[in-house]
């Protein structure tokens, strides 16, 4: 049995499970929350380089991406952020949704899957 490791765990959830080559990330959100949709979106995409890159992988090996938007008025602008940030030829399955978000001063929440 392939064993599953958890990284930044709490009660509620993992930072990042690897599993049987698979690089699961949870929702993440921008910690400085005065930023525009623009740098949330910047914020959001630099931490899940740097979850990526500790958990064995990167942005090159990205399969999937759920991006939830607070305003989908504001899904362009971070389309700029978004597909500036990915490398060429590597765009992964996504969707993309308005919704109401935990704390409503978070603009934009993105979670990715990879494989190593």
């Amino acid at each position: 049995m392939s064993k599953i490791n958890r990284t930044g765990g709490g009660k509620i959830l993992s930072k990042a499970v690897d599993y049987h080559g698979f690089v699961f990330l949870a929702g993440t959100t921008a910690s400085d929350l005065s930023k525009d949709i623009k740098g949330q979106t910047r914020e959001v995409l630099d931490e899940i380089d740097r979850l990526l890159e500790a958990n064995g992988t990167d942005k090159t090996r990205l399969l999937q991406a759920q991006i939830w938007v607070k305003d989908i008025r504001d899904r362009d602008a971070m389309n700029e952020i978004w597909t500036a940030w990915l490398p060429t030829g590597g765009a992964p399955v996504r969707a993309c949704v308005q919704a109401n978000m935990a704390d409503s001063r978070h603009l934009v929440e993105i979670m990715v899957t990879a494989c190593k």
